[in-house]
């Protein structure tokens, strides 16, 4: 059942640049019934869990990330890219596949303590993601798992988020 989202994601060759494969979400959120699947799945490992936030980045870590909020009754966490945040922030630098990149977060977006999911459409070589889990552990938070639609196995993401719990439905 999982297996037939794989065919709502657009293989887009040689962008941003030559040599990268993009994996084109857009289908498969604009299929009602794939996105309400892929959703139900990514975070059915964590609806027993007393999760206090999910945080996203910025852009498509958004889509997945508000609607996994709602679902499981708890906020929402933007991870934005640099100023496109109003208030107080905390920055992180990473390395992309094809470049780099920073992500910032506000100073009081989670307290000490609170239990958080990190959400995104796609993991490829982890450096958003453990950037995020940095910013949102320099705030105190305990980031509880990693959840991704896509994972790009050959390019080892998980192996950047340091043992944390990592949980993907599609890999490429």
């Amino acid at each position: 059942m999982v297996q037939s989202l794989k065919s709502k994601i657009r293989a887009i060759p040689d962008f941003p640049e030559p040599g990268i494969v993009f994996r084109d979400i857009t289908p498969l959120v604009a299929d009602p019934p794939a996105l309400k699947l892929a959703l139900t799945k990514l975070i059915a490992p964590f609806k027993g869990d007393s999760i206090n936030a999910v945080a996203g980045m910025e852009a498509r870590g958004f889509i997945f990330g508000s609607l996994a909020a709602w679902e499981l009754g708890v906020g929402f966490v933007p991870l934005r890219k640099p100023g496109k945040l109003p208030y107080d922030v905390h920055a992180e630098r990473y390395q992309l596949e094809y470049g780099s990149a920073s992500l910032e977060i506000h100073t009081d977006a989670v307290q000490p303590g609170e239990r958080v999911l990190l959400m995104d459409d796609l993991i490829a070589t982890g450096g958003t993601a453990a950037a995020s889990c940095q910013l949102l552990e320099k705030l105190g938070a305990e980031v509880v798992a990693c959840a991704f639609l896509i994972e790009l196995d050959a390019l080892r993401g998980r192996d950047r988020l340091g043992g944390r719990h990592v949980h993907t439905l599609l890999h490429f």
